[in-house]
């Protein structure tokens, strides 16, 4: 049976996209704590033996850097809520449907973005 003839995944098939949305939610919450260690240990160095122009140089490249760990871990928890989202779908039977079209999401697409919700189509016409 086809993809485009199916309306949606198999029990092991979204067993399979289950394993993998774990797999990809445990990497993902030892990547956020690694920044968030990062991110602590960066509050607790200072800079105190510096003086002058070059303290104030390296306090902006601390700011900078705990901006920039910030985001990341703004974006990981983004992802990791995805995930979470990709699981309750496939719980509640609607995963791996375009919530544009209805149709199923190429299992490619899933692999590489297994949170999507739109079909590589729906997200183009989109923009």
């Amino acid at each position: 049976m086809a993809n485009k003839e199916k309306n949606k995944y198999s029990v092991s098939e979204l067993v399979e996209f289950e394993k993998l949305i774990l797999g990809k939610m445990e990497n993902a919450q030892k990547e956020l704590d690694f920044i968030k260690e990062s991110l602590l240990r960066s509050n607790l160095s200072g800079t105190d033996s510096t003086q002058g122009a070059l303290k104030t140089l390296e306090d902006g490249a601390d700011t900078m850097e705990k901006e920039s760990l910030s985001q990341l871990a703004g974006r990981q928890q983004k992802f990791i809520s995805n995930l979470e989202k990709a699981l309750i779908r496939i719980k509640n039977g609607t995963y791996g449907i375009c919530k544009d079209s209805g149709k199923l999401i190429d299992k490619k697409r899933l692999r590489a973005v297994p949170h999507a919700t739109q079909s590589i189509e729906a997200k183009l016409k989109r923009g």
